[in-house]
């Protein structure tokens, strides 16, 4: 069975902690860590953008005409789709050699993944995994071929989905399951019965979060439109029934001083040692806990804290004690904080560890006699670890060449030892554990990729406008001579307080092995320094983000590497925005641009109130409508809106037809009008004047940045 499943393994259990998905893989969230403690913002669960494509969903009007209108505005769209259909299918035939080469090239490294085992969960001698759509159970020690099935998505006619997230109940008599398409943003929760053969017992459609309460009492949480606000309990006893426990009520909550109207995101999270559930109500700026106690889940949820604007925490229980993850104090950045379950007050948090300057809390996970923390500093990752018995903080710098890591999942608390997985663009994951009783980290033995010996790892720090020093990550192969001549590959992301994705990929190997450069920009906006770097790069501080950016390219050339005609720039959804500004502003840098379901209309979005998150999405862009000064200030940076008939770069976009976050037409108009003054420039210019390839590629299936194996590589 094994050999049978794997054979074709794409990694669909890929990122097993992290809330933060890349394009190409799905996530298996086997942790139990879904709110949780990753030190983005709460409410930041989704990935990237936030907004429905369902444009003009309005209650008809009984006018007449109306029905004319809608009828007529549904034919301009479907004839602009299908127009940009037939340009795609006209283009595309033009590369196919070029395409052949790379897909080999792509399925020829993708074999150095198998020597990256399944994300493993360990319950005494049961061993659970999911692989390629299947999820077995093996016992410790068992050869590798001696496991059962308990789980198809292809037999249980669900062979269009991948498993997102699995939770076994306590005594391993049930299997909670998410299921989720890749035409889709909503997921389904399907709960088996564990017994000699495993059987069906219940689904329950449009799940986020869920997490077992006791061996037969499952909590979840119900999504719509992209939001998450009631909490239920089902049990599966004999007498089975269904119950709502909790709904965000203040799901337009209005604080005293702030005009904003802020949403929240609910979700549920199961601390380290199975004592509490907690539901955590989250906006990007605040939150709140409610403690569910799991040896009587019938009882009514325990507010711990209500919450207060601009202070954010996540709850982990060890001992009778509350320990908290908090931007509470100074600095406002995440610290360490700890109270008693029976007064668990702000006034009551007693401070238990705090970064140093400049260091980022990037994720903790919370054992029996110990803390483990990741951190951040100068693009370096720390691993700090906690002893409770004697009060000691060990400190643990990772390899240097480590961008991105994942903890393991560990179901009992009382385990001595952390797992966990370092990775970066070029270099696999790789298993690392650090062992308690030994106080030492362990590389684990896996297959080396020989190509890593030669991949070599720069740290530059560029000067922005305001002489803010901004990190850029490079990479590049160590036998390239001429460094200025070769092709460079610049990311950017710079939003929502998320770190720019530096998980591995195989085609940023492949790149490497035939002689690119690539750059990371860990501009203002995004995360990488913490809290205040990305205050500093949102709403009214937006254009920071493209200075930033700018005065990297510029700090890139300069050192050396490459020059602008051969420089391309890529961006996925909100990092569109950067990116397509600075097409605008600064087109002579780039050649190329690469966008992935790119937001790039950022002011006639912000301004749509039907659509379902644009409420949320205020904390970042501000409200257009509610001030003038903000409208001036988005309209002065988004890319739609500042197309002008110059030289522009050629363009790539992939966007979806399913993306319920960025607005299809939207970026079918950002096209067009994007040809139009590329073509008009042209057309004022002596004979021959070079004009852009601005493609567009509309995938029929996959959702937001969200694609199978097979649909990555083929893009």
């Amino acid at each position: 069975s094994i050999k049978h499943y794997s054979k074709n393994n794409h990694l669909q259990t890929m990122h097993i902690r992290s809330k933060i998905k890349s394009p190409t893989w799905h996530s298996l969230d086997c942790s139990g860590d879904v709110c949780t403690r990753k030190t983005m913002p709460p409410g930041s669960i989704m990935l990237w953008r936030f907004f429905s494509c369902q444009e003009g969903t309005q209650t008809p009007s009984k006018q007449k005409s109306q029905p004319s209108r809608v009828t007529t505005s549904e034919l301009s769209y479907q004839n602009l789709l299908r127009s940009e259909q037939d340009n795609w299918n006209a283009i595309s035939a033009r590369y196919q050699a070029a395409t052949k080469r790379i897909k080999e090239k792509l399925q020829e490294l993708n074999k150095y993944m198998f020597s990256v085992e399944s994300p493993r969960m360990r319950f005494g001698e049961n061993i659970y995994f999911a692989e390629n759509g299947c999820i077995f159970l093996s016992k410790a020690g068992d050869d590798e071929g001696n496991v059962d099935v308990l789980f198809s998505t292809e037999d249980l006619g669900f062979s269009d989905a991948f498993i997102q997230r699995i939770r076994i109940s306590p005594d391993q008599r049930h299997m909670a399951i998410n299921l989720k398409s890749e035409n889709s943003e909503e997921a389904t929760c399907v709960i088996m019965k564990l017994d000699h053969f495993p059987v069906v017992e219940e689904v329950i459609p449009n799940v986020f979060s869920f997490e077992w309460a006791t061996n037969d009492i499952l909590y979840y949480t119900s999504q719509k439109n992209l939001k998450c606000q009631n909490v239920f309990m089902t049990t599966l006893t004999n007498q089975k029934h269904n119950k709502l426990v909790y709904t965000e009520k203040d799901a337009r909550f209005f604080f005293l001083f702030s005009l904003v109207p802020t949403p929240f995101f609910v979700d549920i999270y199961r601390t380290k040692d199975e004592r509490f559930l907690t539901i955590n109500s989250n906006s990007k700026t605040t939150s709140e806990v409610w403690l569910v106690d799991c040896r009587n889940p019938f009882k009514l949820p325990a507010l711990i804290q209500a919450r207060r604007e601009g202070i954010i925490y996540h709850i982990e229980h060890r001992n009778d004690e509350l320990y908290i993850l908090t931007t509470h104090g100074e600095p406002a950045e995440y610290k360490l904080m700890k109270a008693p379950v029976a007064s668990s007050g702000m006034e009551n948090w007693q401070l238990v560890y705090t970064p140093d300057k400049k260091t980022k809390l990037v994720d903790m996970e919370m054992f029996r006699d110990h803390c483990v923390m990741f951190l951040k500093n100068a693009g370096h990752l720390y691993l700090n670890v906690i002893s409770f018995p004697s009060g000691s903080v060990q400190s643990i710098k990772l390899p240097a060449w480590a961008c991105e890591f994942e903890l393991e999942s560990h179901p009992e608390h009382t385990s001595s030892t952390c797992y966990f997985q370092l990775s970066s663009p070029a270099h696999p994951p790789k298993r690392f554990a650090y062992s308690f009783k030994e106080n030492n980290l362990i590389e684990q033995a896996v297959q080396e990729v020989p190509i890593m010996m030669n991949c070599h790892t720069t740290r530059l720090l560029a000067k922005s406008k305001d002489e803010t020093l901004v990190p850029i990550t490079v990479f590049h192969n160590k036998n390239c001579k001429e460094l200025h001549r070769k092709p460079l590959l610049v990311h950017v992301y710079g939003a929502y307080g998320i770190d720019l994705n530096m998980s591995f990929k195989e085609e940023k190997l492949m790149l490497i092995e035939e002689g690119w450069i690539l750059a990371y920009c860990h501009v203002r906006g995004g995360g990488e320094l913490g809290l205040s770097w990305h205050k500093d790069g949102c709403q009214h501080n937006k254009l920071k983000g493209l200075y930033d950016l700018k005065a990297c390219i510029m700090l890139l050339h300069k050192r050396g590497f490459s020059q602008p005609k051969y420089t391309a720039l890529t961006a996925a959804s909100a990092g569109g925005v950067l990116a397509g500004a600075l097409c605008n502003t600064d087109p002579e840098l780039v050649r190329a641009v690469v966008l992935q379901a790119p937001f790039v209309d950022v002011l006639n979005t912000m301004m749509k109130t039907h659509l379902p998150l644009t409420t949320e999405e205020q904390e970042e862009w501000g409200n257009p409508l509610a001030d003038e000064k903000t409208m001036k200030y988005i309209k002065s940076y988004c890319p739609y809106q500042n197309i002008k008939p110059q030289r522009y770069p050629s363009v790539f976009i992939t966007a979806y037809e399913n993306d319920q976050r960025i607005p299809l037409m939207g970026v079918i108009q950002y096209v067009q009008k994007l040809r139009k003054a590329a073509l008009d420039y042209a057309s004022t210019r002596r004979k021959g004047n070079w004009i852009p390839n601005i493609i567009l590629d509309i995938q029929a299936t996959g959702s937001h940045c969200d694609s199978s194996w097979e649909a990555s590589l083929n893009e």
